[in-house]
């Protein structure tokens, strides 16, 4: 993919706005502007990664990091003591809609289970 064309690089160079909840020197998280929950924030790396089937031994450390951010977050939020999800969607079929690598971090209410489908709810 063409990083010149990634709505979320656009985000990180601040091309385009969007409610920051955290920033540091290799990721940012923000409020999804489509919120599947009552708390529903992205945590994505400054560097552009499409997939994260594409990540080497090097992006080791920026995984764990974007984890680490995507629980503060949570904490930030005031749903870490309720519960929350963190999700990554690989691919199409699991609903990646913007190609680059991001985390969703879901809480404050009740989430559906995992596992359902389009078809079986």
């Amino acid at each position: 993919m063409d990083k010149s064309k990634c709505l979320f690089c656009d985000i990180v160079q601040g091309k385009l706005p969007s409610t920051n909840i955290y920033s540091d020197d290799q990721c940012i998280a923000f409020n999804d502007i489509n919120p599947v929950a009552n708390v529903h924030v992205l945590v994505i790396p400054r560097e552009h990664v499409t997939y994260l089937t594409e990540t080497t031994k090097q992006h080791e450390k920026l995984l764990g990091h974007l984890m680490r951010v995507g629980a503060r977050v949570a904490n930030q939020m005031g749903t870490a003591e309720d519960g929350y999800r963190v999700t990554v969607n690989q691919g199409a079929n699991a609903g990646q809609i913007v190609d680059h690598l991001h985390l969703h971090v879901l809480g404050g209410e009740q989430l559906n289970s995992l596992g359902t489908t389009l078809e079986n709810p």
